[in-house]
């Protein structure tokens, strides 16, 4: 072990001071004997390089093996997560499969009602136009039996008016061949 002082000087130096040989060689032995306790506690907390090296290696091997765990952990998520979103992928174009057949049958349903529809109001728009022709044809008949009635009573009122004026005539005429 290196001291980083010279021991000898420091007794040169103590004796110059007044202290004796004696005195100055146990001062300086004590120097010495504290100084390597000292030097003790503090390389019992101190690493050599070679430990530190070694200690190094450990710790950058470890944390290789986690780097490793890391990226196989990685890929084993991401090929989960591929694998989830494909499930889902999957179920999506179910999903959209049965959506598009669900659309496809409430068109049907409704091209259907509507036709339904269509054929009853034609049938409605035709039972209306056969009533209306019906009500035509019996306004016309009606029409044409006054017209006959009125023709008729026509005729009647000419006779009665010609036998009226007949009678009239006759009646004067009489009157006259009785006054002549």
């Amino acid at each position: 072990r290196k001291l980083f002082f010279d021991t000898h000087a420091l007794v040169c130096l103590l004796e110059e001071n007044g202290f004796t040989t004696r005195q100055s060689e146990v001062i300086v032995s004590a120097l010495v004997k504290i100084t390597n306790t000292n030097l003790d506690i503090i390389y019992k907390d101190m690493v050599t390089k070679v430990q530190q090296e070694i200690a190094l290696q450990q710790v950058m091997s470890h944390i290789g093996g986690v780097k490793k765990d890391m990226i196989i952990l990685e890929k084993s998520e991401f090929s989960a997560l591929r694998s989830e979103n494909e499930k889902i992928k999957l179920e999506l174009q179910q999903i959209k499969k049965q959506v598009m057949d669900e659309i496809t049958k409430v068109r049907a349903d409704n091209k259907l009602n509507l036709n339904l529809e269509k054929s009853r109001v034609k049938e409605l728009h035709a039972q209306q136009d056969r009533a209306l022709t019906q009500t035509d044809r019996k306004i016309d008949t009606e029409v044409a039996d006054l017209k006959t009635m009125l023709e008729s009573h026509k005729l009647d009122n000419i006779k009665y008016l010609a036998g009226s004026v007949f009678t009239c005539l006759t009646v004067a005429l009489g009157f006259y061949r009785l006054w002549i």
